[in-house]
């Protein structure tokens, strides 16, 4: 009898195959991020439907049914790629933004700084003067769904924008606001509404709206309260009533401003390199 050898199960076949498995499910988990929150989690849930009809009329011998399927698959790579465009697009834009492929990870930092600055150059003026404000900041979940409701604007974010977006009585006053990329990409969006119970009674439409939207997504809302100017925060189903300055200034760097790098690596300083080369061509 042979004596068995753990060391035998390290070979390279194995390996690739346990990479393989590894990288495929990491893949369906960023899939599975990428289209939370949008319409393509029905549309996805379809296709799931499709292929377990198709498993079970495999098993049970159904050839008409099997056929009739197998065609719907067939076509299901196009349908796909149509269907979930605007997915595709957002990956593969996250994808070309990795530190791997964009070296400048400090125009990233400079613009995340900026964003912040103009956010409390915003919310300054308006809370002093008692104006209602409720700007969404994409995170992880697409909003895909919230930014078509809106009017779309595709503007740098800009204190005096946002300040001028929600004066009262403007067309674009009423709704939200929702920042992605940093970029304002829509203004005057309709946000779902909480029915959570732990809302305090005297919050209005905007806190309700802020708190749904964080119900269902990841993204950061700031509320400006019209009756206190009180600054409020919410993500993930929580919310931070009545920041100070300093508090909502402290949030908002920690969880919007990447952390700088002191060093650069090798393939940064290489891709910059080539990059360089094919500008002064």
């Amino acid at each position: 009898m042979n004596n068995f050898n753990i060391a035998d199960l390290w070979t390279w076949n194995n390996f690739s195959i346990a990479l393989d498995v590894l990288i495929i499910w990491y893949l369906v988990y960023r899939l599975i991020m990428l289209i939370r929150g949008t319409k393509a989690v029905q549309l996805a849930k379809g296709i799931v439907l499709i292929f377990i009809i198709r498993i079970i009329a495999g098993f049970l011998n159904l050839r008409a049914l099997t056929y009739i399927v197998d065609q719907i698959v067939s076509w299901a790579v196009v349908g796909i790629i149509v269907i979930f465009q605007p997915e595709i697009r957002r990956g593969l834009e996250n994808l070309g933004r990795m530190p791997m492929f964009n070296g400048r990870e400090n125009s990233a930092h400079d613009r995340s700084v900026r964003l912040v600055q103009e956010l409390d150059k915003a919310i300054q003026y308006m809370s002093k003067r008692r104006i209602g404000a409720l700007i969404t900041i994409q995170q992880e979940t697409g909003l895909e769904d919230y930014i078509e409701t809106g009017i779309k604007l595709d503007a740098d974010v800009t204190g005096e924008l946002l300040i001028n977006i929600f004066i009262p009585n403007t067309p674009l006053h009423d709704g939200a606001v929702i920042i992605n990329n940093n970029r304002i990409a829509v203004a005057a969006a309709y946000l779902p509404l909480s029915d959570s119970n732990m809302i305090p009674k005297r919050l209005g439409t905007r806190h309700r709206a802020a708190v749904g939207i964080s119900e269902v997504t990841d993204a950061i809302t700031i509320v400006v309260s019209e009756e206190t100017g009180g600054v409020t925060i919410t993500r993930n189903g929580r919310f931070l009533l009545d920041l100070t300055r300093d508090e909502y200034l402290k949030y908002l760097n920690a969880e919007l401003v990447p952390k700088e790098e002191k060093k650069r690596k090798w393939y940064q300083k290489l891709l910059d390199k080539i990059w360089k080369w094919g500008a002064d061509r």
